[in-house]
């Protein structure tokens, strides 16, 4: 018998309201946004509330942080859904694409909720006259509380598990990833990939940045801690793509466990070939800012 951890019994929805005849549910997956994003906010007000550790001073009155609230919450949701579009179901899409603005069903991409940040910060930072150098470097370092939060949704609603593993802390998920690959003998036990994910995206780069930032003058180097995030974001998610699922519509027929995929001929999985370009942009971005 495989040792294993039984998968905990925690519903997706925190609660149900039903009014008027429609469910409203509130999930476990919204609350992490909402939640990591509220951290966020504190973050980047405490850090304005600290002249010592910028450059030149706070690079804007508080007051304005519900603007860049505003401006990061479209970025995340309309970026997030269009990179889910884009790289990963387009075909279905365009064959339905009513489908494309239900974001309740589920389907955001990292990737493209990154690039909508990153359209969402550079144009607060024009209208508003922001230097972008320190706004993307303060946000860098508010934006790992919601990549935990999500991560951690992401195990409670066992959704982007892991590969099949026989480590000691492998957990049986319900659902398909219980069918996939048991046995008449033995259950199907995977790598609790998103945990995984919360540790090394969210704990451990959160806390290198917050360091950086408030004890060791990062935000006094340009684009220092965003090319920290970039790189350290990438590193962290082409590792454990090595033991993550790849997403269900790029197995291809006969493999379904999707343990021998290759793209381009490099054995590389979607999630990896996406964070290579942070991953390289990050290095050289750290490289310059530290000679500064």
């Amino acid at each position: 018998m495989i040792a294993a951890i039984p998968f905990p019994d925690i519903s997706p929805d925190i609660f149900t309201i039903e009014l008027f005849g429609f469910s409203l549910a509130l999930r476990w997956y919204a609350m992490g946004y909402i939640v990591g994003i509220a951290l966020g906010w504190m973050i980047i007000k405490a850090a304005l509330r600290r002249p010592d550790i910028w450059r030149n001073g706070p690079p804007m009155e508080p007051a304005r942080l519900e603007d860049l609230l505003t401006y990061i919450v479209l970025g995340v949701i309309g970026g997030g859904r269009l990179g889910y579009v884009l790289f990963y179901q387009p075909r279905e899409f365009l064959a339905n694409p009513v489908d494309i603005i239900k974001i309740w069903e589920g389907g955001l991409s990292f990737h493209g909720g990154f690039v909508g940040v990153v359209l969402a910060v550079y144009l607060f930072s024009r209208r508003h006259k922001v230097p972008l150098p320190d706004l993307a470097d303060i946000i860098a370092v508010a934006a790992t509380p919601a990549i935990l939060l999500v991560r951690i949704a992401n195990f409670i609603n066992a959704e982007l598990w892991g590969r099949p593993t026989d480590v000691p802390w492998g957990v049986i998920f319900p659902g398909d990833a219980a069918q996939s690959c048991a046995t008449a003998t033995a259950p199907c036990v995977r790598h609790p990939s998103q945990l995984y994910e919360a540790g090394l995206e969210g704990l451990l780069l959160g806390g290198i940045l917050l360091l950086l930032a408030f004890r060791f003058g990062g935000l006094k180097k340009p684009w220092l801690l965003s090319g920290v995030f970039f790189a350290g974001y990438g590193i962290a998610r082409f590792i454990v793509e090595f033991v993550r699922q790849p997403d269900a519509q790029f197995v291809s027929a006969g493999n379904e466990l999707g343990l021998a995929l290759h793209y381009g001929g490099y054995g590389l999985t979607m999630g990896q070939l996406l964070t290579l370009p942070m991953i390289l942009t990050g290095l050289v971005v750290v490289a310059i800012a530290s000679r500064r």
